[in-house]
C-alpha cells in the first residue's frame, strides 16, 4: 500500500491495541487462554484479599444489570458473602467469567479481573506483551514532531499498561500520554470519542484514530475524528465498501507527517 498522510490538523493520535499495535493472536492465543487455565487457582489463592473481593463484587453487579436488561447470563448471581461453601462460590465466579469470555463480552467487571490476573503473569515473566515492530519507531517519530499519543482499548487501563510496560521491546510506557478503556464508554459509541477529545483537551477533528474494527472507525468518524483503518494479518476482513471508504494502512511506517518541521 502507498503512504498515507496524517492530517495536518492532527495534534493527537489515538491507537487501538488488538490488531493495531499488537497481533490479535497474542490476545487470542496467549492472554485469554491464560485466564481460562489459571482462573480457578487464582481465585482460590486470592479469594480473601480485598482486590479479589472487589472484582467478585463487580461481577455480581454486572450479572444483576444483565438480568435487569433481560440479557442472557448465568442463572445465579455471584455473591461470595452468602456462601458458606467457598468452593461453590468460586465455581460460580468461574462460570460467570467463562460465560462472558465465550460471549466476547467487554464488561468492565470482566476486564478488571483479567487485568489483575495478567498483572501477576507479566510481573512474574510468564507473559511478555507483543508489539508489531513498526509501532515503537513510528510513535517515537510522531512524538519528535510534537504529536501526543494515546491508547483506547476495551482492555482495562491496567491491562494496557502491563502489555506496554512488560513488552518484548521492554518498558515503552513513556511513549504514551494517556490511556482510555471502556469506563469512558463503548468503542462503538460515538459519545466515547467525544468524551476522549474533551479529556485530552482538543477538538475531535484534531485527533486521528487508528483501529482495525470498522464499527469503531464508524463511531469515531461520527464523532468528528479522522480515522485510519489498520489491516494486519488475522484482522477481520473489510467489505469492499469499507475498503473504499477508509484510508487503509498495513504498517505504521506508511504514515507520513505533512506540514510539520
Amino acid at each position: 500500500m502507498a503512504t498515507v498522510s496524517i492530517p495536518a490538523c492532527t495534534t493527537a493520535l489515538l491507537l487501538d491495541i488488538e490488531g493495531t499495535t499488537t497481533p490479535i493472536t497474542f490476545v487470542k492465543d496467549i492472554l485469554f487462554p491464560y485466564i481460562v487455565e489459571h482462573l480457578e487457582d487464582y481465585l482460590s489463592t486470592h479469594w480473601e484479599e480485598d482486590e479479589c473481593k472487589q472484582d467478585v463484587h463487580l461481577l455480581k453487579k454486572q450479572i444483576e444489570e444483565d438480568m435487569r436488561q433481560n440479557r442472557a447470563c448465568p442463572v445465579h448471581a455471584v455473591d461470595q458473602t452468602v456462601h458458606t461453601d467457598e468452593e461453590k462460590a468460586i465455581r460460580e465466579v468461574v462460570e460467570s467469567v467463562m460465560w462472558q469470555m465465550a460471549a466476547d463480552r467487554k464488561s468492565t467487571a470482566l476486564k478488571q479481573l483479567q487485568g489483575h490476573m495478567w498483572r501477576a503473569a507479566y510481573t512474574s515473566g510468564r507473559i511478555k506483551g507483543e508489539i508489531y515492530p513498526d509501532v515503537v519507531p513510528s510513535i517515537k517519530t510522531w512524538r519528535e514532531h510534537g504529536l501526543k499519543v494515546y491508547i483506547y482499548s476495551s482492555g482495562s487501563v491496567e491491562a494496557q499498561k502491563l502489555l506496554f510496560g512488560y513488552s518484548v521491546e521492554g518498558d515503552v510506557l513513556d511513549l504514551f500520554h494517556g490511556h482510555f478503556d471502556t469506563t469512558i464508554g463503548a468503542k462503538v459509541d460515538s459519545k466515547s470519542y467525544e468524551r476522549i477529545a474533551e479529556r485530552i483537551g482538543c477538538q475531535p477533528e484534531e485527533i486521528t484514530f487508528l483501529t482495525d474494527v470498522s464499527r469503531e472507525a464508524k463511531a469515531a468518524e461520527e464523532a468528528g475524528l479522522n480515522v485510519l483503518v489498520v489491516v494486519r494479518p488475522g484482522n477481520m476482513e473489510l467489505t469492499d465498501e469499507e475498503s473504499a471508504h477508509y484510508n487503509l494502512i498495513t504498517s505504521f511506517s506508511q504514515l507520513q507527517l505533512m506540514g510539520r518541521a
